[in-house]
C-alpha cells in the first residue's frame, strides 16, 4: 500500500509540476508606441486574457527608438522566454527576429506587419479601414476641393492605410491633396500634427482653401482639429476624419464639430486575439493565416454613443 500511495503522490506531484510550468509561460511584449492609446488597449486586453492563462508578462516600451526593439527582442531570447509579441514594423527589427528564430521563440505580431518571421499578425483590416474613412470625406465633400492627409509611412498597418486613401483620392479628378504630413510621433501625434496644421492653415488663409483633412490615426486629427478651432475657421465646413476612434475622438465626433468621423478598430479584441495566437504558437500549432483580422466599424455621430 505504501508503494502505491507514494507512486500515487509523485504522479500527482509531477502533475502540478508539469501545470505550473504551463501556467507560468513568459512572455515579452515590445513596442516603441506606448504613448499612443491604440497600444495602450492593445495591452489592456493582452495582459487580461494572459493573467487568464497564467503567463508572466513582461512590457518593454522602447519610447519611439525603434532601432532599440532589435535589443530588447534579443534581450528576451537571451532570457529564454517562450514567446515575443512585437508592436512595430517588422522590416525595421530583422535582426531581431533572425535571433528568436534561431532560438525557435515564436514571435507573434500585434498590429505590426507581416513577415515571414512572424507567425502572425493580428490587426485591423488597414485596406478597408482606409478605404470607408476616405470615400467618407470624398463623398461629404462631393468630389471636389483640396484635402489635407496625414500619414506615418514608417509603420506598415499606418502606411497602408495612407496607400489606400492616396488611390481614392486620385480616383476623384476634382479632389487635391494639397499636403502630405507625416507628424513628430514622440508624443502621441497632437501637438506635432496641431503645429503643421497651424503652419498650413496660416499658408492658406482664405475661406474654402481647405475642404478636409484626412488622418491615418486620431492624434493628428485632433491636432488639426484644435490648430482649426483655434484659428477661428470652425465654421468653413472643414471635414475631419480619423481612425482609431477612441475615448478624443468619440468626444469630438460627439460634439458634432468639424471632427465628423472615425474607424473604431476592437483594440481589447485585438490584444485578446494576440494572446490567441500566442498560446497556439507556444502549443506548437501551425497558424497558416499570416494576417489576423479583427473587424472594425465607422463611428459618426449617429452611433458614436452606442
Amino acid at each position: 500500500m505504501m508503494f502505491f500511495a507514494g507512486t500515487i503522490a509523485r504522479g500527482l506531484a509531477a502533475l502540478l509540476v508539469l501545470t505550473g510550468v504551463a501556467m507560468a509561460q513568459n512572455v515579452t511584449v515590445v513596442t516603441p508606441y506606448l504613448a499612443q492609446p491604440g497600444t495602450q488597449m492593445y495591452l489592456e486586453g493582452f495582459e487580461a486574457e494572459a493573467a487568464g492563462k497564467g503567463w508572466n508578462v513582461n512590457v518593454i516600451d522602447t519610447a519611439g527608438d525603434v532601432a532599440a526593439v532589435i535589443s530588447r527582442i534579443e534581450d528576451a531570447v537571451t532570457q529564454k522566454v517562450d514567446a515575443i509579441v512585437i508592436n512595430v514594423d517588422p522590416a525595421q527589427v530583422a535582426a531581431g527576429l533572425e535571433a528568436a528564430a534561431a532560438a525557435s521563440i515564436p514571435v507573434i505580431g500585434m498590429d505590426s506587419g507581416a513577415d515571414p518571421l512572424v507567425v502572425t499578425n493580428v490587426t485591423s483590416n488597414g485596406y478597408a479601414m482606409a478605404a470607408e474613412t476616405s470615400v467618407y470625406v470624398a463623398n461629404r465633400i462631393e468630389g471636389k476641393g483640396r484635402i489635407v492627409m496625414f500619414v506615418f509611412d514608417a509603420f506598415p498597418p499606418v502606411q497602408i492605410r495612407g496607400v489606400i486613401a492616396d488611390a481614392v483620392f486620385g480616383n476623384y479628378p476634382d479632389i487635391e491633396v494639397i499636403d502630405r504630413i507625416t507628424p513628430d510621433v514622440q508624443d502621441g501625434g497632437i501637438a506635432d500634427s496641431r503645429a503643421k496644421m497651424e503652419a498650413l492653415l496660416a499658408a492658406n488663409p482664405e475661406k474654402g482653401s481647405i475642404s478636409a483633412v484626412w488622418a491615418a490615426w486620431d492624434q493628428p486629427a485632433l491636432g488639426a482639429l484644435q490648430a482649426i478651432e483655434d484659428a477661428g475657421r470652425a465654421d468653413e465646413g472643414i471635414v475631419i476624419v480619423g481612425i482609431d476612434a477612441n475615448p478624443q475622438a468619440r468626444d469630438a465626433i460627439a460634439a458634432g464639430g468639424n471632427f465628423e468621423a472615425s474607424i473604431a478598430q476592437d483594440f481589447i479584441g485585438i490584444g485578446k486575439a494576440t494572446a490567441d495566437a500566442v498560446a497556439r504558437a507556444i502549443s506548437g500549432e501551425e497558424i497558416r493565416e499570416r494576417v489576423t483580422y479583427v473587424p472594425t466599424v465607422l463611428v459618426t455621430k449617429s452611433n458614436v454613443n452606442n
